[in-house]
């Protein structure tokens, strides 16, 4: 059964899978067949006899952990009545481990999980209640407070290195942040609540605990991690604790692809890898799958220029592709029509829309670009705004979900109060005040805090709280009291948001994903933890035209690959961006971004540099500057391109008058 897939891995592959014991580094360079080697080494493991329930995979997305556990089905059989390899994103593994030993943690047994929203809005409130509000100075807001926090227990350095580091601006109010940090952790055990931070956190503590860490070692007789230069220094430590005996470790990654620095991930951990674990064997899979040889060309030439970095050079397995293009162009509007161009001629030689894709640095860089793809009437869809989470319907329905389960949420009662006509945040303070507050169940004290609410309001929140008490009765499965509590949210989406009845069918599909759970609750905190991209993920594949363009940042596009792949606004100050240039890691990382979005190209590879950018892109006036190409597009880099400037447009006047003799004087005007 081996001899079959075993067969099909190139010598490299085959070295990391039969590695006899020991930890096993495996640096993985794009498109070397990561997913594939990893799934493999676990079907041999299993092959060999170890009992699936005693692997552990750990990953960054349920989809790859979904993936790599299908394929290895397909590899091997699983033994029979065994309960197969446990495998899931860090966060959704955590959770389980947590819940398990919730009492000893000092946690109630249903506790909830604050996705990144709610948990700044819980900062957001203590930052009221401490007064920072009220300052004269600027305090930082919720968004930056939450950061700061998250990149502080992630990375586990002091909030004062931190803030340092990453909020300079900030580093007077340090002292206020700390207590305001303190209170917040405070009040989630108050409210029986973690946040995602917390899952990590809590893991790690029973993971280095002397009675607790052991036995959980000892449930594993290897633990694999997937795309381990993504591991912050919180998830480096949970992965020693669970192998500071047994020494069966396996990480897959490459350095050169570590580019989430902003959620305190680093680079650090995959190159001190062999440090952390002596006697490490490291296996470099160089042999490219994805991509033609002259895209890898400058792609290694890109990495090269790294100082500190495990030395890979990509061959590739495909013959022929095309020389990567560096366009040079005046500004972002010209850069519109070119990418626009490119992208209908390549369709009218065969290849499809969805075969193509713009990557860009952030999600704004394309607004130009949009705006001449409508014009075109070229269909297209992007990737790495707004996430499905993140839009405030959503977030609505869910908060409601969690009050269901936990009348005592006070984040979810405030979010769901100011849906009301007429309710801000002062009146749903009123109306909390009195639900929180009272002896028995919340619900009992209804009728007092309706007083409290506008006479126009009155009605609709009714039909919340009748809604709730429906389905608090555990006797209805979770897909019915979801579906109770999304009718009864209907209105109030309709009313509050201009495309309301465009975003009930989002609700729809929440809705639909409930009906298989098998709680409630359990459902929200799977949702929380591995979240889905979009409405997509849970509906399946979009309707749209016949073909459409893909447009995405180059953070959202990791992982994924195209035919053709173009790439935008290539200047100073926007690879690497202003804000990132200011130490050597920052830089660092931004030249692997660079790389990441090269080696997304199987073909074709487009390589875009405005020359000239506007500081004020929607202003009445022309504030320009002019840019350089980016620092990471060196000579080197550019011998490996061929260098594209497109002529400046010809403004044709018609036909040539006849020949006359005209006068131009200005004369008269010093008479």
């Amino acid at each position: 059964m081996e001899a079959t897939w075993f067969a099909e891995l190139n010598p490299e592959q085959r070295e990391a899978v039969r590695h006899p014991g020991g930890p096993l580094l495996i640096l993985a360079g794009a498109g070397t067949g990561k997913t594939t080697t990893l799934s493999a080494r676990v079907a041999w493991l299993v092959g060999r006899g170890v009992a699936p329930e005693r692997i552990l995979l750990l990953t960054f997305t349920r989809r790859a952990a979904r993936e790599m556990l299908q394929r290895t089905r397909a590899m091997v059989a699983m033994p029979a009545g065994r309960r197969g390899v446990l495998g899931g994103t860090f966060h959704s593994v955590a959770h389980h481990f947590v819940r398990r030993h919730a009492g000893a943690l000092g946690l109630p047994d249903g506790f909830g999980v604050l996705d990144a929203g709610d948990a700044a809005d819980l900062l957001d409130l203590l930052r009221e209640e401490h007064g920072h509000a009220q300052r004269e100075r600027r305090f930082p807001k919720k968004s930056t407070l939450l950061d700061a926090y998250s990149r502080t227990v992630n990375a586990q350095r002091p909030l004062s290195e931190v803030v340092a580091e990453a909020f300079p601006w900030c580093e007077e109010h340090c002292e206020d942040m700390a207590a305001l940090f303190k209170a917040y952790t405070a009040r989630k055990r108050a409210l029986g609540v973690v946040d995602l931070d917390d899952l990590l956190l809590f893991w790690r503590a029973l993971a280095a605990d002397e009675v607790v860490g052991p036995q959980l070692e000892s449930k594993f007789d290897h633990v694999l991690i997937d795309e381990y230069q993504d591991v912050n220094g919180l998830q480096a430590d949970i992965v020693r604790c669970l192998r500071r005996e047994c020494r069966e470790v396996t990480a897959v990654g490459d350095d050169f692809q570590a580019i989430y620095g902003w959620r305190a991930a680093s680079s650090r951990h995959i190159l001190e890898f062999p440090d952390h674990f002596p006697d490490t064997t490291v296996v470099a899979l160089e042999r490219n799958y994805r991509s033609a040889q002259p895209i890898l060309d400058a792609a290694n030439a890109v990495s090269a220029q790294a100082q500190r970095a495990f030395r890979k050079q990509l061959h590739a397995e495909r013959d022929g592709g095309a020389r990567p293009e560096l366009i040079f162009l005046r500004d972002e509007s010209a850069q519109a029509g070119e990418v626009c161009e490119r992208v209908l001629e390549a369709r009218e030689r065969g290849m499809d829309l969805r075969a193509q894709a713009v990557l860009m640095r952030t999600s704004h860089d394309s607004a130009l670009l949009e705006i001449e793809l409508a014009r075109r009437q070229i269909p297209f869809v992007k990737y790495g705004g707004l996430r499905y989470l993140e839009a405030a319907h959503v977030k609505d329905l869910i908060a409601l979900f969690r009050l269901a389960d936990n009348l005592a949420d006070e984040i979810s009662w405030f979010r769901v109060l100011q849906l009301l006509e007429g309710v801000g945040p002062a009146t749903a303070r009123r109306a909390l005040d009195v639900l929180v507050t009272a002896d028995g169940e919340p619900l009992d004290a209804w009728p007092d805090a309706r007083e409290r609410l506008p006479v126009d309001a009155r009605a609709l929140a009714d039909g919340l709280i009748e809604a709730l008490r429906d389905a608090r009765l555990k006797t209805a499965t979770p897909g019915v009291r979801a579906e109770r509590l999304s009718r009864s949210l209907a209105p109030l989406i309709a009313a509050h948001y201009p495309d309301g009845a465009l975003r009930l069918h989002d609700l729809e599909q929440l809705v639909a994903a409930a009906r298989e759970a098998s709680a409630l609750g359990h459902f929200v905190s799977e949702l929380i933890i591995d979240p889905p991209a979009s409405s997509s993920d849970l509906a399946g594949p979009p309707h749209l035209d016949e073909d459409y363009l893909v447009l995405s940042t180059i953070h959202s596009a990791k992982g994924l690959e195209w035919q053709a792949v173009h790439v935008l606004a290539l200047y100073d100050g926007n690879i690497p961006a202003c804000m990132s240039a200011g130490s050597t890691e920052t830089i660092d990382e931004e030249r692997r971004l660079l790389y990441v979005a090269m080696t997304r190209a199987r073909r074709q590879l487009h390589l875009y540099v405005p020359v000239r950018y506007y500081h004020r892109p929607n202003g009445i006036d022309d504030a320009h500057g002019y840019g350089k190409a980016s620092r990471f597009l060196t000579d080197e880099v550019q011998r490996c391109c061929d260098i594209v400037r497109p002529l400046e447009p010809e403004y044709r006047m018609g036909a040539a008058t006849p020949a006359r003799r005209i006068e131009v004087s200005v004369d008269a005007l010093f008479e």
